[in-house]
């Protein structure tokens, strides 16, 4: 079968791929649709570390082909969207709603696939960039049937993420301000999450003008190229702050146009060995720095409430879908992504 591999070096389309049968709770994905977001390219160019040869992808959506024993809640036919959290739903972290915290949800690999006799490892539990996937069953999360794979397939990454972070982690409040650095697809879902909790004033930044249109149409009362202007639209400083880009620089400027009682919300992936320097001074107005992981999601839960939202029109999906991409395409969609030249690609199969 076909898949985006990466061997260290080069990324290449492969068609020798295979998958194994999904064991005990586990379950076989055949991928309608996946999209590509900057975290795959950060394992590419070294941001985000990991071990190779691997699988990319890690938001994607498709039809249950195989359950594994003790799997009930999805059966064969059945269209999910795939989450990147293979929790285990048993740990102290699980059962008090964290399954983002869950130990066994971070840096366990595994390699359910191989190339000939050598096994190759799957990236965020998940490798969506591949024909068929195994995954956990607590990560395919059953949706209706009228949402389209494109559409249905940024909701697990981009949408968890950033319409997670208003939500769950940052709580954003009716009548709130909100400022988002970065309008990429992890912004433009901050942008139409703050709109979704009530804030009153959205302020989008990114230097990329043409970026304006699409940022208002997801929620954005204000847009700016440069976040100097900020003070101007909120001279008593912002409630919240989300930095969506992943630069120290930012980060700063993130903390620096809070208010009292703001909070600056990290979603921007930096180099691991980054560091972000700001006045401590500054915090003591019950001011906060808050990390974020994944939204601080509840995949099961969330995903359908997004589903729903979209059905009623109320959260944008089929706008983020700016270009559809042949498998065999990934190279333009990369050149795409990276260029900004799109808000989400999505690889078809």
């Amino acid at each position: 079968m076909r898949g985006v591999v990466f061997d260290g070096k080069r990324v290449r389309v492969v068609d020798d791929l295979a998958v194994r049968e999904p064991g005990a709770g586990e379950v076989r994905v055949a991928i309608a649709a996946a999209g590509l977001c900057h975290s795959d390219l950060s394992v590419v160019d070294g941001t985000i570390p990991f071990p190779v040869p691997v699988v990319l992808g890690h938001e994607g959506a498709g039809v249950v082909e195989a359950v594994g024993a003790g799997v009930g809640h999805v059966a064969p036919g059945d269209h999910v969207a795939l989450s990147t959290l293979a929790n285990c739903g048993t740990c102290a972290e699980c059962d008090r709603g964290r399954p983002t915290m869950c130990r066994q949800a971070i840096g366990r690999p595994g390699k359910p696939f191989t190339r000939g006799a050598e096994p190759v490892y799957q990236f965020a539990a998940n490798s969506a960039f591949a024909e068929r996937t195994i995954v956990k069953a607590v990560q395919a999360v059953r949706i209706p049937k009228d949402l389209p794979f494109p559409s249905a397939a940024l909701i697990g990454c981009g949408v968890l993420t950033g319409v997670g972070a208003v939500l769950n982690r940052a709580r954003v409040g009716q009548g709130e301000s909100v400022v988002v650095i970065g309008t990429g697809g992890i912004g433009l879902n901050v942008i139409q999450g703050a709109r979704i909790a009530g804030a009153l004033r959205i302020v989008a930044v990114d230097a990329n003008p043409g970026k304006e249109e699409m940022a208002r149409q997801f929620g954005a009362t204000d847009f700016l190229t440069s976040a100097e202007g900020v003070t101007d639209i909120l001279p008593t400083g912002a409630d919240h702050v989300f930095e969506c880009v992943g630069r120290v620089e930012l980060i700063r400027q993130a903390i620096d146009l809070l208010g009292r009682h703001g909070q600056a919300i990290l979603l921007g992936v930096p180099p691991v060995t980054a560091e972000a320097s700001f006045l401590v001074s500054s915090l003591y107005l019950d001011k906060s720095v808050l990390g974020c992981r994944y939204g601080s999601s509840r995949p099961q839960r969330d995903i359908a409430l997004y589903a729903e939202l979209y059905r009623q029109g109320r959260l944008l999906l089929d706008e983020l879908v700016t270009a559809v991409y042949p498998v065999e395409d990934f190279e333009k969609a990369r050149a795409d992504a990276e260029a900004g030249r799109v808000a989400r690609a999505v690889l078809a199969f």
